[in-house]
């Protein structure tokens, strides 16, 4: 019988672009394994998403002391602005009131005047109240803003994490077809050879057969 062929040792699997080699898959004492080669810029640029969703994550609810200062800050300006909008309206109404009833009346003592006047600070009040629940809107606002700012944030870091994973998965996929499709040609050329080899073997032993019966039949 002809001499049985070596199996074929594990064929590795790579992706090469550009020249360089960006994925491997290869055989070890543990079994498969596929490698992704990032280059200098990929890991920076793995590495800054990698602390910044760590960072962002950890931080989420918490508000520091600099950013409630700015809030702060910004909620005066605001408050500042509203009570000089209602000063602006209401003070001219009691000015004018004062005007008109001391051309009128010469004095104050008279229930046109405080009628009026009650009037006019009751919706000062009012305006004031709904100023204040304005303001606590405003808060809220801000805080709500600063929570939405940072879930797309960490929602962007989150995609460009699973566009790289992913990226990395296609290449290291790709290499493993390639070793697949290796093995599987060095599969079929092993079991096509050996079986040449039988069919040899078989042949000579046919031959032989065949011979051996030729030199029977000359005999007698």
């Amino acid at each position: 019988m002809g001499k049985k062929s070596k199996y074929p040792a594990y064929t590795t699997g790579n992706i090469v672009v550009n020249g360089n080699t960006v994925a491997t898959t290869t055989k070890n004492k543990n079994g498969v394994s596929s490698s992704y080669n990032m280059s200098d810029t990929e890991k920076d640029i793995y590495n800054s998403i990698q602390k910044g969703l760590s960072t962002s994550l950890s931080n989420l609810f918490e508000i520091s002391d600099e950013k409630q200062q700015q809030w702060n800050s910004e909620l005066d300006a605001y408050k500042r602005k509203g009570l000089q909008q209602l000063d602006s309206i209401y003070t001219p109404m009691e000015t004018n009131l004062k005007n008109d009833i001391a051309s009128r009346f010469g004095n104050f003592d008279n229930s046109v005047f405080m009628d009026n006047l009650t009037k006019i600070t009751n919706n000062k009040a009012q305006a004031v109240a709904d100023f204040n629940d304005d303001l606590l809107t405003k808060e809220s606002e801000l805080y709500s803003s600063e929570m939405t700012n940072r879930i797309n944030y960490i929602t962007l870091l989150s995609n460009l994490n699973s566009i790289m994973n992913n990226n990395i998965l296609n290449y290291a996929s790709a290499a493993i077809g390639n070793s697949e499709s290796g093995n599987n040609y060095n599969h079929q050329s092993y079991t096509a050879s050996n079986q040449n080899a039988l069919n040899w073997y078989n042949a000579g032993l046919n031959t032989i057969s065949t011979v051996g019966n030729l030199g029977l039949s000359f005999k007698k």
